[in-house]
């Protein structure tokens, strides 16, 4: 039996809003979540995709506060939003049957500088006993698991910027293995003075301190990415078990997703982007369709001269020259770690849902031969879209999402 795996919840907490419904009304109106970070005289980057109004209080217990990250809240958040868009209680479920899979890179980044902290102020005692466990790249899957009470196939993806689709990936095998849904995405939190030194040594930092200037892929003068928190929670069901449950909403199936590395340089991709082409080829054929098939590409946007011509380079090759509808909506939020490419995903399959495309903003005069998608863009045939992501290291993921055809 054929078991497809779909998208039918999106909780989203991110730069452009909490929520499926802010977050799309924000990145239609191109009203960006970048913004100047505070105390940011002493710090490496001037400005980051900071989320706006988020209270923890409101979406996690006290008793979880203490223990945990941000990361983790807005994980926990997101799944909470996702759960009640795709109406699914996991309490109603058999738990054997319901998994959950994210995807981190930097951990509880506030949490860990906190202990450290105290570890070096006032020696070990001071350190929380929940220090092991609450700065881990496994904390929010843990954490998800045990409030929603799912017993399947548990895990974290670590690839950086690609890990949201990487992530998405183990959701489809889970599912075509006789899972039934999986909690899967990703969240970061990487914007405490700890975790921005950390970035600090990346060239291809923006150091810019206008929020409309400082991050501009493919722009002719892009000067590199800022940093962002955030990210997006999927339900990812099988498509017969969702069409079973009333008032489902189907946004789109995962039809092929693949991944590949640079196995070149830790920080500089190669200038060909071969390998990220391949990953986008690799995707479409284990979708079954080629490159005339899809309708728009979301793209990665490095920011940087270099990551960017890479990039569309390989958007080059692998359409032979056809000018495929690009854009990148990150650029309301900064670069999220291994958020953005759940982020992606989510914007994604809400454009598939809307046959609209999201626009690239603060990029009026492209700098590569694309056909960037700087306005909102209506799309009434859109049925195809590839989701390209790459992260620090060498990680490239490509996924093809369609949209749902009921047979």
């Amino acid at each position: 039996m054929n078991r497809r795996a779909v998208i039918t919840g999106i909780g989203t907490v991110a730069p452009t809003g909490i929520g499926a419904a802010e977050h799309w009304a924000n990145g239609l109106a191109g009203r960006s979540g970048i913004r100047p970070l505070a105390d940011s005289a002493k710090l490496p980057v001037k400005v980051a995709g900071q989320v706006p109004g988020f209270d923890e209080t409101e979406h996690v217990e006290h008793r979880l506060l203490v223990q945990t990250d941000r990361w983790t809240w807005m994980a926990l958040a997101a799944t909470q939003l996702a759960l009640a868009d795709a109406a699914l209680d996991p309490m109603g479920e058999f738990p054997f049957h319901l998994s959950v899979v994210t995807a981190s890179s930097s951990g509880g980044n506030a949490f860990g500088q906190r202990e450290i902290e105290a570890l070096y102020k006032s020696g070990p005692r001071a350190v929380s006993a929940y220090q092991s466990i609450g700065w881990f790249y496994a904390a929010s899957s843990g954490q998800i698991s045990i409030r929603h009470r799912i017993k399947g196939a548990c895990g974290v993806l670590v690839s950086d910027g690609a890990g949201g689709i990487d992530a998405l990936a183990q959701a489809g095998r889970l599912i075509r293995r006789g899972g039934q849904a999986v909690l899967v995405g990703g969240t970061e939190a990487p914007l405490s003075p700890y975790a921005l030194v950390c970035q600090a040594g990346q060239e291809t930092l923006s150091r810019e301190a206008d929020p409309d200037r400082a991050y501009r892929p493919f722009a002719s003068d892009a000067e590199g990415f800022v940093p962002g928190e955030g990210g997006a929670m999927l339900v990812v069901e099988e498509w017969r078990r969702a069409h079973l449950r009333p008032s489902t909403t189907v946004y789109a199936e995962i039809a092929g997703t693949a991944s590949t590395h640079d196995a070149r340089h830790h920080a500089a991709s190669p200038a060909d982007g071969a390998q990220l082409a391949r990953a986008m080829r690799e995707a479409l054929a284990r979708a079954g369709c080629d490159a005339d098939d899809v309708d728009a590409v979301f793209a990665d946007g490095a920011g940087d001269p270099a990551g960017d011509g890479a990039e569309a380079g390989a958007i080059t090759q692998v359409f032979c020259g056809r000018k495929v509808p690009v854009t990148v909506p990150k650029t309301m939020t900064g670069r999220l770690n291994s958020g953005g490419g759940a982020l992606d995903v989510a914007w994604a399959a809400l454009a598939l849902r809307h046959g609209l495309l999201p626009p690239t903003v603060n990029v009026d005069a492209p700098g590569h031969d694309l056909d960037l998608v700087i306005q909102p863009r209506e799309m009434p045939g859109l049925r195809t879209v590839l989701v390209v992501a790459r992260g620090s290291g060498g990680f490239n993921a490509a996924a093809v999402l369609r949209a749902p055809v009921y047979e």
